[in-house]
């Protein structure tokens, strides 16, 4: 059977490229490897992130994009982020995580933890069922 592999990329809307570009490379480190009128690519570790200038419809509920770090470097860059962007969400989930926004409202996460480690924290629970 043929079965996706991964996440190729992520695209995001942004109203204005300049603000953007700067959050996501000085705040959160990535790279900018391509810049064009109305966007720009960036690597993020393994991630490959697209911004878009267009109309940006920030959502409401929980959805959001959470970005690997190390546990080490957590708390330098979650202060850095905490420093430069307003927080929407405390952490309540195992691991360390901070949540917060970019310059659109987009709902980011920082998070140092696997799926492994958090499986672990879920395995005394009754109400989950955990799959091999």
């Amino acid at each position: 059977m043929s079965r996706l592999t991964g996440i190729n990329h992520i695209t995001l809307a942004c109203s204005d490229l300049e603000v953007s570009v700067a959050f996501y490379t000085d705040v959160l480190g990535a790279r900018l490897r391509a810049r064009w009128a109305r966007g720009a690519y960036f690597d993020l570790g393994s991630l490959w992130l697209c911004l878009d200038v267009g109309v940006v419809q920030p959502r409401d509920d929980y959805t959001h994009v959470a970005l690997d770090c190390s546990d080490e470097d957590f708390p330098a860059l979650a202060h850095s982020i905490s420093q430069a962007a307003p927080l929407w969400k405390g952490n309540k989930s195992e691991g360390s995580s901070l949540y917060f926004l970019d310059p659109d409202g987009h709902r980011l996460e920082v998070h140092a933890g696997t799926i492994a480690s958090r499986l672990q924290a879920y395995a005394h629970r009754t109400d989950i069922t955990i799959y091999d």
